[in-house]
């Protein structure tokens, strides 16, 4: 069964009436609730981290026409990172471009309650085109190294960045509603390029937001790079990024770091022992919807 775009997770509504300062409840619904569609997502599964090299998960979240690409400051140093850490550092790679994908908005079910919000996602439960599934698979199930390149827009991260994480509301949560945390010896690390300036100010938000997933960071985990408020000239600005050898010096570096630090992370015996506890809990979780 494919739910459609319109799909709509509802609560019972009750006719409740007060009267001489009591409250009274007609137990038969007005309006009965429906049911939470089942994940057909796989995202559910035990997490275990399979055999194999260090795994980098490369994240651009700027914006462009689809059918009229352009230049990207952002993804160019992303794209040289994952280059690097592939062929160089003999890590596995994947790139994810989310203009490229159909990201529907958070619905905002925590509003709700907490126990609203749940994992997988309401929202990829009863979508199955909405494509956040993607990221999802990348972050909890698949990457060591979770690298996001963003731009700046207006002082902060793009537009894209805000609709991704947003949805990984349901990935937090889960500490609150379950005490399961999902994110466990990850690293992540970060390219913010922009016209203007606001390059910590972007970073300060993106550290700490992956610090409450639970993810770890190397020494040194973001590059940057601005012209600044005066001197934002974009044609300047992408010729400049084309052809600067420190910044894609930079972003070779920012990516061995993080390889590194997730080596160290996953050959520690603290790993090793969190590891084994993520498996048994995962056992004793599997099958559990929330």
């Amino acid at each position: 069964h494919r739910f459609n775009e319109n799909f709509e997770i509802g609560v019972p509504v009750y006719e409740v009436k007060v009267e001489g300062g009591r409250l009274l409840l007609n137990p038969d619904p007005v309006k009965k609730g429906k049911p939470l569609p089942e994940s057909h997502s796989g995202l559910n599964r035990p997490i275990r981290r399979e055999e194999g090299p260090i795994r980098v998960a490369g994240i651009s979240t700027t914006m462009m026409t689809l059918s009229h690409p352009r230049y990207s400051t952002s993804e160019d140093l992303l794209q040289t990172a994952l280059d690097h850490a592939r062929d160089e550092l003999g890590a596995e790679t994947k790139l994810l471009r989310v203009r490229e994908m159909k990201v529907r908005p958070c619905e905002g079910y925590y509003s709700k309650a907490a126990e609203a919000c749940i994992w997988p996602c309401t929202i990829t439960r009863g979508d199955r085109d909405d494509e956040m599934r993607e990221i999802y698979e990348a972050m909890i199930h698949w990457a060591d190294v979770f690298l996001v390149a963003t731009p700046i827009r207006w002082g902060a991260a793009s537009g894209l960045y805000y609709k991704m994480v947003e949805r990984m509301n349901c990935i937090q949560n889960q500490i609150t509603i379950n005490n399961r945390v999902l994110i466990q010896n990850k690293v992540a690390s970060f390219i913010i390029t922009g016209g203007q300036d606001n390059v910590q100010m972007v970073a300060g938000q993106m550290l700490g937001f992956f610090a409450e997933l639970g993810f770890l960071f190397p020494p040194f985990p973001f590059i940057g790079h601005s012209l600044g408020w005066e001197a934002e000239k974009m044609e300047r600005n992408m010729e400049f990024v084309k052809g600067s050898a420190s910044l894609h010096n930079g972003a070779k570096a920012l990516v061995q770091r993080a390889i590194e630090f997730s080596k160290a992370l996953l050959d520690s015996p603290i790993c090793t022992a969190h590891i084994e506890r993520a498996g048994r809990k995962a056992s004793e979780n599997a099958g559990s919807e929330t």
